[in-house]
């Protein structure tokens, strides 16, 4: 596997559901690309929502990525020939120093020893990923990863019922409106009875949730 050029890093961006995690993720990637930075870019292959080999965000905006399904995959990547790699810049083509990873919940825990190696080499790492799971608990590996990291950017969402800040997301059939009450039972079964697939969507299943609005299932 192929060393950085320079001093490596962690950094992680974490949130909900439709906090802008992916946007940020791929700005930082056209920004290093910019830079003349040499990126690989990989998100995981349960994340087809918009085709595989993409990472998009939820506004549209994308660019073409690596998708695999285990972290393990991810550094031999970097021996591959970057001049035939659909998902780097051919224009821009340099050695790797930046590796971005989107979707990091779908890899488990496996990915913390996958990015803590890839730093310890020498390489800028971002990884972008759900902080919550729809039921309030913390969703590995973010957790940890947060606490391994240089630098640490937590976004919010913004809240579907009154527009306030939310670091929360529910997954819901129906929507409340702003003159519902507030839930006091949890009306769906939490992230450990649901298969890690099923996580995979978008505003047809998930909903921004600020605290007051959130079920109390905590």
């Amino acid at each position: 596997m192929k060393d950085g050029l320079g001093a490596g890093r962690l950094e992680v961006i974490a949130g909900p559901m439709f906090a802008g995690k992916s946007e940020e993720l791929l700005r930082r990637v056209r920004r290093a690309r910019i830079a003349r930075r040499g990126v690989l870019l990989v998100n995981h292959a349960l994340d087809t929502r918009r085709g595989t080999g993409r990472v998009t965000s939820h506004s549209g905006a994308g660019l073409p990525s690596h998708a695999v399904s285990d972290a393990a995959e991810i550094p031999a990547l970097l021996d591959a020939d970057p001049a035939t790699d659909p998902a780097t810049d051919a224009e821009t083509v340099t050695e790797t120093e930046l590796v971005a990873i989107d979707e990091a919940q779908f890899f488990g825990v496996g990915l913390v020893p996958v990015v803590s190696e890839l730093a310890d080499r020498g390489l800028v790492v971002v990884v972008a990923g759900l902080s919550v799971t729809f039921d309030g608990q913390p969703f590995a590996p973010l957790p940890e990863l947060m606490a391994l990291a240089e630098s640490v950017e937590k976004l919010t969402a913004v809240c579907s019922v009154c527009g306030a800040d939310a670091a929360f997301h529910a997954r819901v059939p129906g929507a409340p409106s702003a003159s519902d009450p507030i839930p006091a039972e949890p009306t769906h079964p939490g992230d450990a009875l649901v298969p890690v697939a099923a996580h995979v969507g978008g505003s047809e299943s998930y909903e921004a949730r600020c605290r007051r609005h959130n079920a109390p299932t905590r």
